[in-house]
């Protein structure tokens, strides 16, 4: 009887533990904030509700080929937090193949835009 009594107080702290306090959030209880339910990546640091929006570019500079590309028109693609526009799927494929020959130290920049190198 002592071992059922002992399992039953444990089991009995876990519960209060994960329900009031110490990983209530990992149990995933549900709450919600005033009543209405709200995307919690949405809130910043201190829980409060983040009012960062990302605002694109009117254009950008295609970092494969060196085009200058429309963004609401453009593929993008995220690399380290930072968006890239790309002018074409192929262009945003060979980036995400190898990021880090178009951006960074190592990067090769063209000279000038690839749609003016034929003039």
């Amino acid at each position: 009887m002592d071992v059922v009594a002992y399992f039953l107080m444990w089991a009995v702290i876990g519960y209060f533990l994960m329900r009031v306090g110490c990983g209530a959030h990992a149990s995933g209880h549900g709450h919600n904030h005033g009543g209405a339910k709200r995307d919690h990546a949405a809130h910043g640091a201190n829980g409060q509700p983040s009012d960062l929006k990302w605002i694109a570019p009117a254009q950008d500079i295609d970092p494969v080929c060196g085009k200058t590309v429309s963004t609401d028109k453009a593929k993008s693609s995220v690399h380290d937090g930072i968006v890239y526009y790309f002018c074409s799927r192929e262009c945003r494929e060979m980036f995400e193949a190898a990021p880090d020959q178009y951006v960074g130290a190592q990067a090769e920049h063209p000279t000038q835009p690839m749609e003016l190198s034929h003039v």
